[in-house]
């Protein structure tokens, strides 16, 4: 962190979105607040790897979603794996998810990645600039109402995970596509598509397209 004015700690963040005008709303609202120095944006997981560690950032305010590149949890283990940016500084920027999905399980994997904090989208920009000020700090921020489901979720007895590559074909599912399609759109054959639902029915326990939606939806899953 640097100071700026009068003696205001100036947080330096990096804002990742892969929507040009979230990022804009962001940052006039954080630099309205007088303690956000905005050092850098990303449209992509990628670019924000890349733009790291020139623009050391003490934060990086970090999107779940990031299109067709690596997703921010992925990008959050990545960065927190480069170790410190900031000249001085004990440890790599903390990155801060904020998103507009509340899903357990989304929480639940940013906080294992090791993400700072998680907050939703529509909070206010003062909310996101303290958060943005704690995680700098070496706080761990939540949501309202977060907290306790994340401390929920992982006191409870343990399921069975679904893969990456199981969890992208039930979303396709979810999305009305046929196993025709999800083969097409990822690259795989149908038999590969069916396998890939059996195990993921197996460990919803259910026996169908619907029912693992359904379930997958109710674990926060989809």
């Amino acid at each position: 962190m640097s100071g700026s004015g009068e003696g205001t700690i100036m947080v330096r963040v990096l804002l990742v979105d892969d929507h040009p005008v979230v990022r804009s709303g962001l940052r006039a609202v954080l630099e309205a607040t007088g303690r956000v120095e905005v050092v850098g944006e990303a449209a992509s997981g990628e670019q924000a790897l890349a733009l790291v560690p020139s623009a050391r950032p003490d934060v990086v305010l970090m999107d779940l979603n990031l299109g067709d590149g690596i997703d921010g949890v992925t990008t959050t283990t990545r960065i927190l794996a480069t170790g410190p940016t900031t000249l001085g500084a004990a440890r790599p920027p903390a990155v801060l998810i904020l998103t507009t999905y509340d899903h357990d399980a989304d929480i639940v994997r940013a906080v294992e990645a090791g993400a700072s904090g998680y907050l939703l989208k529509d909070a206010s920009p003062e909310a996101i600039a303290d958060a943005v000020a704690a995680a700098a700090r070496g706080e761990t921020v939540l949501a309202s109402g977060l907290a306790q489901r994340l401390v929920s979720r992982m006191r409870a007895p343990s399921e069975p995970t679904l893969t990456p590559r199981e969890l992208e074909v039930l979303r396709l599912v979810a999305d009305g596509s046929s196993n025709r399609a999800i083969a097409r759109a990822l690259f795989v054959s149908e038999a590969t598509v069916k396998t890939h639902l059996v195990h993921a029915y197996e460990k919803l326990g259910v026996d169908n397209r619907t029912g693992a939606v359904t379930v997958a939806r109710e674990r926060g899953l989809l």
